[in-house]
């Protein structure tokens, strides 16, 4: 099993929507972990346009944790996206409540380590860095950390900060395993080596800018003639950034195996 965390620096570069289009490519099952900070669940606001309801999913897990249960309960918290390998686990309620989430994300995050016996992914979106109750401890627990970012100047002095943090918490072991960028835009105006070098971190991919198609996962929008399938370039780039995920993964246990497969 592996856990990717999408995170972002400043402004709203699409962490959301990007975490939910790579989930929905995915090749095998996978839980999407809403775990931003800000609160109000926009997953379940927007793709779902509130047609599916919580019943405080983060509640039911930190009373789990405390009887010693949460690894029994975190499977009925889930909700199954149909006709898809996603289930989502919606998040904080509000930002209030997600101060009260600090002591939940560790044992959450080995829970979700523990979900590879079930033959499951983790994709977590961490929502805005730097805010108060970010969950720290599944950053830190992620096999690889995604700066997602646009490619403009503001969004890339932003960044860069993090970018040198983040790299450094790589190598000391009390950040992610390994991190990237992902950048949202390529060429609106700078391109992904140009990106990489401002930042000095790798560009893993990059997401088509495609707004219209994108209000089909970030507000629930019925999809024009013709798009969002195969032939749609935002989708296209979902399955680009998943391919270079599965790589990242292949790589790790290549390595980790001596180099013999």
């Amino acid at each position: 099993m592996s856990l990717f965390a999408l995170a972002s620096a400043s402004g709203s570069p699409g962490v959301t929507t990007t975490a939910l289009g790579v989930a929905l490519v995915w090749h095998r099952p996978v839980v999407l972990v809403d775990a931003d900070p800000v609160g109000g669940s926009s997953l379940l606001a927007g793709y779902f346009q509130g047609a599916v309801t919580d019943d405080d999913a983060m509640v039911t897990l930190v009373l789990a944790q405390r009887d010693g249960r949460l690894g029994e309960v975190l499977p009925r918290t889930l909700i199954t996206v149909p006709g898809t390998h996603v289930s989502i686990l919606p998040g904080p309620k509000s930002h209030a409540q997600a101060g009260s989430l600090t002591d939940l994300w560790g044992p959450l995050a080995y829970e979700l380590i523990a979900l590879e016996q079930t033959g499951q992914d983790v994709i977590v979106d961490a929502g805005r860095l730097g805010m108060v109750h970010s969950p720290d401890a599944l950053l830190r627990a992620a096999d690889l950390g995604l700066l997602v970012t646009r490619s403009h100047l503001p969004a890339l002095a932003a960044v860069r900060q993090w970018a040198s943090g983040w790299s450094a918490a790589s190598e000391n072991g009390t950040g992610p395993a390994s991190v990237a960028a992902l950048l949202v835009g390529a060429g609106r105006p700078y391109e992904s080596s140009e990106v990489a070098k401002v930042l000095g971190i790798p560009v893993l991919e990059s997401v088509a800018w495609e707004p219209r198609s994108a209000t089909v996962l970030s507000e629930g929008q019925k999809p024009a003639s013709g798009s969002w399938s195969r032939r749609d370039e935002l989708v296209r780039s979902y399955r680009a950034v998943a391919a270079a995920l599965h790589q990242q993964v292949a790589a790790k246990r290549l390595a980790s195996s001596g180099g013999v497969r």
